[in-house]
């Protein structure tokens, strides 16, 4: 304890000034000189033995903080109680919530990488082996022209099929590490579901299904990203029914744009409603392409421009309902 240099400064300064005292009243009256020196001896030892109690229990403090920093044990702060310590305490008392709050996040954030990373290689797994037969089957002498060109086509629908799932999840990634600057501007509703309707014509056109679009008012939004979530949701309504009609009403009131979408595809299994928009969730009638990220890249989307995307099964078919509100909720 002598070592420290506050200690030692103190007693430079009180020793000296207490020997003074002693002296002088020795000079002036032998039993007040005694008294004194009796007085600055207690005093001096009851500064060292708060002293030393005050550091030990800084020392002890000090090796509870390296315990938590590796991991070992919590702090205890109830034996923490003295007063010039108790604004230490309270400020290692955040320290050690924010430290145990940010280890849990780390170790959350481990497991989910893991956990996408399997889902993606599981996903491209798929694809990947269907091109190598099919890549086979081209490089087989004996094959028809006929097999060649439905392999080429059946070819070329995966490739398209690997390059939509690389993509997505490239956007998923981006929305997670909070990269995607969103552009907030004025964006007409009628726009917005023609602009996410135009890469479906032709297979809607294909499958027999009519667009029927209701629209008014508009969405304060980045058009691009908006426009992705909204074509995901007809993608997967189209997906799920057959000849039929995929109707879109959108209006904008003083609280939110609401765009809900209905189709005639039979709706969601009860079971299926509450996964609906998990990352990889596939659902009992998916088809066999579903990779499961569209829904979940859609709400993702939404959640990131202050809104909502829920789903329900309405008669006859499902609703989808997108609201992009205009304060935080």
């Amino acid at each position: 304890m002598l070592r420290n240099p506050e200690i030692r400064r103190m007693l430079a300064i009180a020793v000296p000034l207490c020997a003074v005292f002693t002296a002088l009243c020795l000079w002036l009256d032998f039993r007040a000189g005694l008294l004194t020196a009796v007085l600055s001896l207690l005093l001096i030892t009851l500064y060292l033995l708060g002293a030393h109690k005050r550091y030990r229990m800084m020392a002890r403090l000090a090796e509870d903080i390296d315990a938590v920093l590796h991991g070992r044990r919590d702090i205890s702060f109830a034996q923490y109680t003295e007063g010039e310590l108790s604004l230490l305490r309270s400020e290692l008392r955040k320290m050690t919530v924010r430290l145990t709050e940010q280890a849990e996040q780390l170790r959350e954030e481990k497991v989910q990488l893991a956990e996408s990373m399997a889902d993606i290689s599981h996903q491209m797994r798929t694809p990947l082996t269907a091109v190598n037969l099919l890549l086979a089957g081209l490089s087989d002498p004996d094959a028809t022209e006929e097999a060649r060109r439905n392999s080429l086509r059946t070819l070329r629908r995966q490739m398209q099929r690997m390059d939509w799932l690389v993509n997505s999840l490239l956007k998923l990634a981006k929305l997670d590490a909070g990269t995607v600057q969103f552009r907030r501007e004025p964006v007409a509703l009628s726009a917005l579901i023609a602009r996410a309707a135009e890469p479906l014509s032709i297979l809607m056109e294909v499958k027999g299904q009519h667009l029927c679009v209701q629209a008014s008012g508009s969405a304060n939004c980045d058009a691009a990203w908006t426009a992705e979530a909204l074509g995901n949701i007809l993608k997967n309504c189209t997906e799920h029914m057959g000849e039929g009609t995929i109707t879109v009403t959108a209006e904008e009131n003083a609280v939110a744009a609401c765009i809900c979408i209905r189709d005639e595809g039979g709706g969601i299994d009860p079971e299926d409603l509450p996964h609906l928009f998990e990352r990889y969730y596939k659902g009992r009638n998916a088809s066999a392409e579903s990779v499961g990220i569209g829904l979940a890249l859609s709400r993702s989307i939404a959640a990131a421009q202050n809104g909502t995307l829920t789903a329900a099964n309405v008669k006859g078919g499902a609703e989808f309902t997108l609201k992009l509100y205009k304060g935080t909720v």
